[in-house]
């Protein structure tokens, strides 16, 4: 699918908006991002994929603010992050749910506080008992198990350690949620169950935006509605699975022939 023709498909109800983004950490003469242009649609799970080394997790920490663009707009939720003071943006990602790549658990505290923390940090209004009860919720929603509640991540298998890792980016209750790379270095079956734990999420929470980085065609093709393939700095291709599957570019058909197809696609 062309990219006029992708534009002309996305409405204007759009969680995030970039237009021209460039990155570069020389001064200009290379850019890890060069021209970056996307829409990403409210309420639907999007898979950023791509070799690599193209740009996918720089582009994520630029939707969560933590880069400043060298040129380029982004808008998340209506609002330009260039625009906005460190003070403002702090603010402004408690919107904003993000499970990182091999969980990044805080390792000297257990399972639930770590889902505790965001909202001792950021609701300062709710009692202790308050932030117990909502940290608890999240760890269920999260399929997390009262009794594994009090272990530390030394002390979780790695899909307990996901769980726990999602319960706390759910703490906050997230208009967007961000994956970066959720299922790198896993087995295949743990992989899968990660996968399920996006989408599940997803669609039990109506209304909200799932944003998923990931190398995984498989993954995007089993849970993603919408797919936008980064290459050479900017997008190559974006639409849905099953554009991907019928592409006649050299390239896409080179990720797609060497990755996982889904089944039912």
């Amino acid at each position: 699918m062309t990219r006029d023709k992708v534009k002309n498909t996305i409405t204007d109800k759009n969680a995030i908006e970039i237009s021209g983004l460039k990155k570069s950490f020389d001064g200009g003469k290379d850019f890890v991002l060069n021209g970056v242009e996307l829409n990403i649609p409210k309420s639907k799970i999007t898979m950023i994929i791509g070799f690599s080394g193209t740009g996918k997790s720089v582009l994520m920490k630029h939707m969560l603010g933590l880069m400043k663009p060298t040129s380029g707009l982004i808008k998340v939720l209506g609002t330009d992050l260039s625009q906005m003071s460190e003070r403002k943006l702090m603010k402004f990602r408690m919107k904003l749910g993000v499970m990182f790549q091999y969980s990044a658990l805080f390792d000297d505290m257990t399972a639930i506080e770590n889902a505790m923390f965001p909202l001792i940090e950021h609701r300062k209004d709710l009692t202790h008992d308050e932030v117990y009860s909502i940290a608890s919720e999240k760890m269920k929603q999260s399929g997390l198990e009262p009794k594994h509640f009090d272990k530390l991540p030394s002390q979780m298998s790695g899909g307990m350690r996901k769980r726990a890792a999602l319960a706390r980016a759910l703490a906050l209750d997230p208009e967007i949620m961000l994956y970066d790379e959720p299922t790198t270095g896993l087995d295949p079956i743990l992989t899968e169950m990660v996968d399920d734990l996006i989408y599940s999420t997803h669609y039990s929470r109506s209304g909200k935006t799932s944003v998923v980085v990931s190398h995984d065609l498989h993954a995007a093709f089993r849970i993603g509605d919408y797919v936008i393939m980064l290459n050479n700095g900017g997008v190559l291709m974006d639409g849905k699975p099953e554009d991907f599957i019928s592409s006649k570019d050299p390239l896409v058909r080179k990720f797609v022939d060497t990755g996982i197809r889904k089944k039912d696609v």
